[in-house]
C-alpha cells in the first residue's frame, strides 16, 4: 500500500519536469510542418532558429526574473515600466560617450535594485497584494518618465551596441548572455540556501516561517532579482535601439508576456513549483508561435487571439494532467 501511495508524486514530478520540453518539441514540429507545407524551407536552418531566439532576448531576460517572483507566490507588473526607465537612464547617462558605459550600467542596476527592494518591502511590511503593489510602482515609474521624456532620449555609443549586435560566429553576445544568466539563476535555485528557501516559501509560507525561514527576506530577495533582470533587459534594449524611450516596455509585452511564458514553462502561479529551464522553454515556445503565425500569414489581430487561446490551453493542460496523475 505504501508503494502505491508514493508512486503518484514521483510521476507528477517527472511530468512537471518534462512537460515544457514536450510542448517545445510540439512547437518545433509545428514550425517545421508549416514551413514545409507553405514551401518556405529556407527558414528551416540553424541560423534562422538562432534569429528566432534572438528576437526574444529581452523577454527571456525578464522571464528569468519573473520566475523568482512567481516561485514565491508573488508577481511583478512593474517590470515593463522599469525596462523603459532603465533604457532611458542608460542612454541619457552615456549620451554617446564610451567612458560613461560603466556608470550608466551601474546606475541602471542600482535603479533595478531600488525598485525591487521597494516592491518587496511594500508587499511584506505593508502587506499589500503583489498585483496592486507592483501595478502601483509601474504607474509611478511611468508617470515620472512621461513627465520628463516623450520620445527617444540620449544615445548609446557603438562600444555598448556590441551587446545587442556583436557575436561569436553565428551566436550573438546577447543570446550567450541570456544563457549565462539562465545558468546562474538555475544554480541559485538548485544549489543555494536562498533557492531552497524560495521553493519553501512559495510552497507553504506559514510552514516555512515555522521552520525558521525569514519569509519576508526571501520575498524581498525574489523581487530584487526580478527587478535586476528587468533592468538588464532595459540595458539590452537600449543597446539594440541605440537609445532609450519611455515606451520601450509598454503595451504588455514584457510584464504580461513574461508572466505567460513562465506559466507555460510549468511554474505555477501559486508558487513553489517550476524552474528556470521551463521558463526558457516557454520563451522559445512563444518565439516559435510568432514565427509559425508569420509563416502562415496570420493576421496580427487574429494572432493575439490565438496566442491567448494557446496560453489558456497550455495552463489547462498542466492542471488537468497534474490532477489526473495525483488522483
Amino acid at each position: 500500500m505504501s508503494d502505491v501511495a508514493t508512486a503518484p508524486p514521483r510521476f507528477t514530478f517527472r511530468f512537471d519536469r518534462w512537460a515544457p520540453a514536450l510542448l517545445l518539441a510540439i512547437a518545433l514540429l509545428a514550425y517545421g510542418l508549416i514551413a514545409l507545407a507553405t514551401g518556405q524551407t529556407q527558414y528551416l536552418t540553424a541560423d534562422n532558429l538562432v534569429s528566432i531566439l534572438g528576437r526574444s532576448i529581452a523577454l527571456g531576460i525578464t522571464a528569468v526574473g519573473q520566475t523568482f517572483a512567481i516561485l514565491v507566490a508573488s508577481i511583478d507588473l512593474s517590470v515593463a515600466s522599469l525596462i523603459s526607465a532603465t533604457s532611458v537612464l542608460t542612454s541619457v547617462i552615456m549620451n554617446g560617450d564610451p567612458g560613461m558605459v560603466v556608470p550608466a550600467v551601474a546606475a541602471a542596476l542600482a535603479l533595478g535594485l531600488l525598485v525591487g527592494l521597494v516592491n518587496g518591502l511594500i508587499i511584506t511590511r505593508l502587506e499589500v497584494n503583489p498585483l496592486i503593489a507592483t501595478l502601483g510602482m509601474s504607474l509611478i515609474i511611468q508617470g515620472c518618465l512621461s513627465a520628463f521624456v516623450s520620445n527617444f532620449a540620449g544615445s548609446v555609443p557603438a562600444e555598448f551596441q556590441i551587446f545587442a549586435y556583436g557575436g561569436v560566429g553565428n551566436l550573438p553576445y546577447s543570446l550567450l548572455f541570456l544563457l549565462a544568466l539562465a545558468i546562474a539563476a538555475w544554480f541559485i535555485l538548485r544549489f543555494t540556501r536562498f533557492g531552497s528557501d524560495i521553493y519553501a516559501v512559495g510552497g507553504n509560507k506559514d510552514a516555512a516561517r515555522v521552520a525558521g525561514i525569514k519569509t519576508s527576506r526571501v520575498i524581498i530577495g525574489a523581487h530584487v532579482a526580478c527587478s535586476l533582470c528587468a533592468a538588464m533587459a532595459g540595458l539590452y534594449l537600449a543597446s539594440r535601439l541605440r537609445s532609450g524611450a519611455p515606451w520601450i516596455g509598454s503595451d504588455g509585452v514584457y510584464d504580461l508576456e513574461s508572466i505567460a511564458v513562465v506559466v507555460i514553462g510549468g511554474t505555477i502561479l501559486a508558487g513553489g513549483r517550476g524552474g528556470i529551464w521551463g521558463s526558457m522553454a516557454g520563451v522559445m515556445i512563444f518565439s516559435l508561435i510568432d514565427s509559425i503565425f508569420n509563416l502562415a500569414g496570420v493576421d496580427a489581430f487574429a494572432k493575439q487571439v490565438l496566442r491567448g487561446i494557446i496560453i489558456v490551453a497550455a495552463v489547462a493542460f498542466y492542471a488537468a494532467r497534474s490532477k489526473r496523475l495525483v488522483a
